[in-house]
Formats: structure tokens, C-alpha cells, sequence
């Protein structure tokens, strides 16, 4: 295919070197006259392993070149590969005018394009940019519709400097966000040598996956070094630690705890990082990622009790009482707190849990639920028709098999508020279901 890719930096250098490799037919745009005469003289304008031979590799089999005039370079493509920076401002806000000032470019281009032509951004832009900024100027631009006239797609890269090619070639991650199904097939096309099937969503959602996986990889490497301050205050080898920790990819490196949902409770996790919290206090070591943990969970259940709030009903139904389906443990229960605030604040609330038999708790168990919720037995219903009949807000917590069929015991004028997931495959109008992080 002709694939015209804008901006030679680190992403688009790689990208049309890559794309060339593979036989396409490739031309370069950039605004700055040293790197696409670099280019052209097939050499590569950026230090990575591997991009030199490939640079000088295309450029001797004519399938790669370089111009800095835009002009006719659409009209005698089928994709436009948009790879210019997003650099932030100095309050943090991202700057896109580059992005923006590309896109009326290949808009204006498009004008006097017959041929459908596929439009890719692969520049690093916040969710929503796509559909609330770039086609519009695209389509006004262009006088043409999108996802009619021509396609649009954002395609985020996962590139590291130092290993970029294997990165692109062998990906671990391939995503495609596709404005229609067309956009999509065309824009998978060029990609026919990547071994990974790539994973086809919105735009939107692919625009956010970039943000979450760089937010995911900062997050770690602080974790990492937080843990390692500790461990090192303590006589411990941090890198071990570590290493071993990895070596879990049941919990630890696996997609396990990583699903959005409710907060989280039990008799682990909260105890255990209050006290590696409270060891690092007296050691005199400063965490603000671990310390910052345990308020945003709790921000997280004030978050649920909003949601309650904001319906202006108060007959609640509360569904699951332990932090997790299949256990009688209530001990930090994000729940708990739920249900106590709401009765401290006079709403009337019902209880369905059938793992919990008051009669059975015992110990520490017994005491956080009846320290919690003191007259606990007056609001259990002995079956969810029964919790049901009682509410005008039906509040799911935990992901016990048995609400499985709660959507669908849900009656006109009732709200169902989803902590878990486990209703969204659409049976409610939007009016009556709503779902915590989705």
C-alpha cells in the first residue's frame, strides 16, 4: 500500500522505515528540512538499534523517501499515518495544535481526493481528541464525512527507544481504534507481517488504553522503588524482593485485581499496608504512592455513596456483604461502610448475603460486623424477592453467582447501581442501571 506517515521523530521514523521493510511504498513528511534530506540521503535521523540499516535498506529499494511539502503527497496515498508530538504545556495540559494543524493539512487534501483514504493517528492524544477535535476539522477542512468520504483510526504505538523495531515488529500489545469496521480493515492491512492479531475497539477506547499503559509502567516503577526503600531500611535486598514477587503471574503479574470495580476490604490488605506504612514512618522513609493507597480506596467508596444519593430515593438494597463473593468475611468490608454511612444519613436499607449466617460468625468476624451495622438482623431479607420488593435502589457489591439474575427482577422506576460488572450486557435502559467505572 502508500502510506503517507507525518513527522519524522522517534515514532514515525521507526513506523515508515518499518512499514517500507515490509514492501510498502512510503513517504515521510516533515516540516524540518534536516531530517528529510537525512532521510533521504538514507540516513537515519534519530539513534536507534537497528533503524539504520532499515532507513538506508528503504531508501536503496526506492520504497522509502521524505519531503516537506504536504501537498499531493495525500492524493497519492492510501493512509495517512499521523506520528507529530504531543508535548505538554507547563500546567500539564497537552498540546495538540500539531496534531490539529496536520489534520486541516490532509483535510484540505482530501478536498481533491476521489479515492476513499484512511486517516491513522498515532500521536499520543487524551480520550475524546479524535472524535471531538480531529474530525471535526478534518471534515470541515476536507468537505467531506467521516466514516463515509474517508476512514479514521487511532492507532496507539507501544514503541520503547532501544528496542523500538522488535517492538513494532513483535508487539506485545496491538490496538486498533476504528471509527467504522472499513477503517479498521484498511488500516489492519498495512500491518499484515505483525505475528499478534490486533484488538479492534473505539476510538475512544484506544485512545485510552495508550494513557492507562504508560500510567500502569510509571506506577510500577515507583512501586518498585518505594518497596525498595523499605526493604533496604530493613536489611533486605529491594531487587530480590522484587524478582520474586514477579515470578507470581497467578496475582502478581496477571490480569487478577486489575478489573475496575468496588473497593477493596478483607482482612489482608488494608492491615497489612497500614503496617508497612507505619514501618516505614519509623524508619523515616517517604512513600506518597503506597501512602496515597488507602485514601483513594476509601475516596472510591464515598464514590459508590454518591451514586446512591444522587438517585433521591431511599429505600436501598444492598446485594453482598463480605468484600468478595464466596466467603462469610466481612472484616473491612467496603460494604460495611456503605451501608453504615447510608443509615447514619436516614436511609432505609435491606441486606441479601446468603454466605452470611449471623448465627455462624464468630471472633474478630462478629465483632467488625456488629461494631459496623449493631442491629445487623433487622435489615437481612432471607431472599433477593424479598430485597427487591423492598427498594427503589438495588445496589450489587460483590459478584456472587446468585445476582447474576438481578437485571432481570429489576421493575420500572427502580435503579440498579453496579459496583462489579455483573449487569452490563445491556438488558436495563441507561436510566434505570448504572455502573461504577463504566
Amino acid at each position: 500500500m502508500k502510506v503517507a506517515v507525518f513527522g519524522l521523530g522517534y515514532v514515525g521514523c521507526v513506523m515508515a522505515a518499518c512499514l517500507a521493510h515490509d514492501g510498502h511504498q512510503v513517504l515521510g513528511v516533515d516540516i524540518n528540512p534536516t531530517k528529510v534530506d537525512l532521510l533521504n540521503a538514507g540516513q537515519s535521523p534519530i539513534l536507534e538499534s537497528g533503524l539504520q540499516e532499515l532507513v538506508s535498506m528503504g531508501v536503496q529499494s526506492g520504497k522509502l523517501g521524505a519531503t516537506v511539502d504536504h501537498q499531493s503527497v495525500v492524493q497519492q496515498s492510501d493512509i495517512s499515518v499521523i506520528c507529530v508530538g504531543t508535548p505538554s504545556r507547563d500546567n500539564g495540559s497537552l498540546r495538540v495544535e500539531d496534531v490539529e494543524h496536520v489534520c486541516e493539512q490532509i483535510g484540505t487534501d482530501l478536498r481533491n481526493t476521489p479515492a476513499y483514504h484512511v486517516v491513522v493517528v498515532r500521536s499520543t492524544v487524551l480520550p475524546g481528541t479524535v472524535e471531538g477535535r480531529l474530525i471535526p476539522i478534518l471534515e470541515l477542512a476536507s468537505g467531506r464525512k467521516a466514516g463515509v468520504d474517508f476512514g479514521v483510526c487511532m492507532n496507539p504505538e507501544f514503541l520503547r527507544e532501544g528496542s523500538a523495531i522488535r517492538d513494532y515488529t513483535q508487539p506485545g500489545l496491538f490496538v486498533i481504534g476504528e471509527l467504522d469496521q472499513r477503517s479498521g480493515d484498511v488500516l489492519q492491512a498495512i500491518y499484515q507481517s505483525i505475528p499478534l492479531s490486533p484488538i479492534r475497539t473505539t476510538l475512544r477506547t484506544a485512545e485510552m488504553v495508550k494513557y492507562t499503559c504508560n500510567a500502569f509502567h510509571a506506577m510500577k516503577v515507583v512501586f518498585g522503588n518505594e518497596i525498595g526503600m523499605i526493604a533496604k531500611a530493613n536489611g533486605v535486598d529491594g531487587q530480590e524482593v522484587m524478582q520474586i514477587i514477579c515470578q507470581d503471574h497467578h496475582l502478581n503479574i496477571s490480569p487478577t485485581y486489575l478489573r475496575p470495580g468496588f473497593a477493596f476490604g478483607g482482612s489482608c490488605l488494608p492491615k497489612d499496608l497500614r503496617a508497612i506504612l507505619y514501618r516505614a514512618k519509623e524508619l523515616d522513609i517517604d512513600v506518597p504512592m503506597l501512602g496515597s493507597i488507602l485514601q483513594s480506596n476509601h475516596g472510591h467508596v464515598q464514590t459508590a455513596i454518591r451514586m446512591v444519593e444522587k438517585t433521591g430515593k431511599h429505600k436501598v438494597g444492598v446485594l453482598g456483604l463480605s468484600f468478595k463473593p464466596g466467603t462469610d468475611d466481612v472484616r473491612e468490608s467496603p460494604t460495611i461502610t456503605l451501608i453504615e454511612t447510608l443509615i447514619g444519613r436516614g436511609y432505609q436499607v435491606r441486606i441479601f448475603d446468603q454466605t452470611i449466617q449471623l448465627a455462624r460468625l464468630i471472633g474478630a468476624n462478629k465483632a467488625f460486623l456488629e461494631k459496623g451495622i449493631p442491629h445487623i438482623t433487622t435489615l437481612m431479607c432471607g431472599s433477593i424477592d424479598e430485597l427487591v420488593d423492598q427498594s427503589d435502589v438495588l445496589v450489587v457489591s460483590n459478584h456472587s453467582p446468585e445476582f447474576r439474575d438481578v437485571p432481570g427482577k429489576v421493575r420500572p422506576g427502580q435503579i440498579l447501581i453496579d459496583l462489579v460488572g455483573i449487569a452490563k450486557d445491556g438488558q436495563l435502559p441507561e436510566g434505570q442501571y448504572q455502573g461504577i467505572c463504566w
